[in-house]
């Protein structure tokens, strides 16, 4: 068969036909007008949030999201969670947090070996299901209102419960790059499933991205500087034209040896240091006020978001 006629069939389908060579500006806008906001990973705990608040109005960037307890919500007690959702509400940031127990940690080796970590980051079995959504429900009570989810059923479970009244709505549901889908196939399957933005793989290609944009409606979270273990890039300077076709996006920084649970040498295993994680998550707004420099400078319609934005699921600490 043609590839014209099959690029035919996708566009009946919903889906672009082909990459979006010609790199068109998306109209999608956050609800308040922003194209683009600032996401910051590996927020590990109260100590580390109060830097990186600190860091942040130094520098005066806004900080929008974070990605936090990445090592496990269950590695908190309720006081550590409950102060962490004060500090957050307080800044005006959504908190974006990471349920345990990890998948890295489960009894099951296949994930922690070299050929396995391919098949993906899914939860095993119906017990590791509710485990997790246990844990969510444990920080929701402590005041957290999002959560990171690496299993698309999983997804789908939270969101069936959520419209039998079992679970609650007021929360964010971010994909992440574990999941690796990387077309707007895949990104209009999350959307459908009632996540609030996922992560494609970071170093997909400006016409990659472009095409997600136009068949997807939710935010696209985006890396700009990941680690080592996945490819070690800094797209600094792809930040603006990112903004301005990917709109609405977050913008992520995660630079470091590893990100996975398990593995030796991650940034996310329990015995990493506060002062460890306060150090980079420094470095982090720095570069994150960096890329916000660049995007005026290159793209000054291209507006970020101010702090503190309406539509975040900010913490409603108890």
């Amino acid at each position: 068969m043609r590839l014209d006629q099959v690029s035919q069939y996708m566009e009946q389908a919903g889906v672009p036909g082909r990459d979006a060579y010609d790199l068109p500006s998306s109209d999608k806008r956050f609800p308040d007008g922003g194209s683009y906001r600032i996401e910051i990973s590996g927020v590990e705990g109260p100590r580390v949030l109060e830097a990186l608040a600190a860091e942040r109005r130094a520098r005066n960037v806004p900080v929008h999201r974070l990605i936090s307890l990445v090592q496990g919500g269950i590695l908190f007690d309720t006081t550590e969670l409950r102060d962490f959702a004060q500090i957050a509400a307080e800044e005006e940031m959504e908190v974006v947090a990471v349920p345990g127990p990890r998948n890295g940690w489960d009894t099951g080796r296949q994930y922690a070996s070299s050929e396995g970590m391919r098949a993906g980051m899914h939860h095993r079995g119906s017990d590791e299901l509710r485990k997790v959504i246990a844990d969510m429900m444990r920080m929701y009570d402590a005041g957290i209102r999002g959560f990171m989810l690496v299993d698309e059923g999983l997804l789908w479970l939270v969101t069936r419960m959520q419209d039998q009244g079992n679970f609650p709505k007021d929360v964010a549901l971010k994909i992440s790059v574990w999941t690796s889908h990387s077309s707007a196939a895949g990104g209009r399957l999350l959307e459908e499933l009632g996540a609030s933005s996922f992560n494609p793989p970071g170093d997909l290609t400006l016409p990659h991205l472009a095409s997600i944009r136009q068949t997807v409606s939710i935010p696209l979270d985006f890396y700009i500087y990941t680690s080592i273990s996945f490819g070690g890039f800094n797209r600094f300077y792809d930040a603006a034209e990112v903004a301005r076709v990917c709109s609405p996006c977050y913008f992520k920084f995660e630079p470091g040896p590893a990100l996975s649970a398990g593995g030796g040498q991650s940034l996310y295993q329990p015995w990493v240091t506060d002062e460890e994680h306060i150090h980079l998550v420094r470095k982090k707004v720095k570069w994150a006020a960096i890329v916000r420099d660049l995007i005026a400078e290159n793209e000054p319609e291209v507006k970020i978001s101010e702090q503190g934005a309406d539509d975040l699921c900010i913490p409603a600490p108890r």
